[in-house]
């Protein structure tokens, strides 16, 4: 589940700094970095898996998904962690240049994650639903406003942060983004906890 470590870094334009440590890149599928502390994951992550699993028992062999924040700042992670938990926030989007670039498997359905706030506390489990392929220029203004979890120009927001993070991230290999880039799509929904 390590691709699930640098690409959920993609997807969910998220990344860790300060005093949390990245994982290599692995051979799952849906890249993304797992959520690390001086001690290791959260103790939080494996409480809401061991919740989640003594509700849902068929999960209960299932290993415990990866846990990662959205986006690469601690007022935008937690900001994100909290629409994701209330439902508004329900898609991410990733670079698929990045996935070919770091050899790592694209998403899949029905891959589980655990999102956690900046500090890697635990908000809620999500499960992907659909995954696409799609051009930057053709991404739609339903697609963004699941996104981005706002309806208020939705599309506008979603261009704007998506353009600038990638632009970004290309510039450290010498490339530059474009408006036919394509953008690897994933739908997820909350899988808990359950609504009230």
């Amino acid at each position: 589940m390590r691709n699930i470590s640098i690409f959920l870094f993609l997807i969910l334009i998220s990344c860790k700094n300060e005093t949390k440590s990245e994982s290599e890149i692995g051979t799952d599928n849906q890249s993304k970095m797992t959520i690390e502390t001086e001690e290791g994951i959260d103790e939080s992550v494996s409480e809401m898996w061991n919740y989640f699993t003594e509700s849902n028992p068929n999960f209960k062999n299932d290993k415990l998904p990866e846990s990662d924040f959205f986006h690469n700042n601690e007022k935008d992670a937690n900001r994100l962690a909290e629409l994701t938990l209330i439902g508004k926030k329900r898609a991410s989007s990733g670079l698929y240049s990045l996935y070919e670039q770091y050899n790592a498997d694209l998403p899949t359905v029905g891959t589980k994650q655990i999102i956690t706030d900046f500090n890697g506390k635990a908000k809620a489990i999500i499960e992907n639903v659909s995954i696409d392929t799609i051009p930057f220029n053709k991404i739609s203004k339903e697609y963004a406003e699941l996104d981005m979890g706002t309806n208020i120009e939705p599309l506008e927001k979603w261009k704007i942060a998506h353009w600038d993070f990638f632009e970004s991230f290309l510039k450290e290999s010498g490339e530059k983004p474009s408006e036919d880039m394509l953008i690897v799509a994933v739908v997820f929904k909350k899988i808990w906890p359950k609504n009230e």
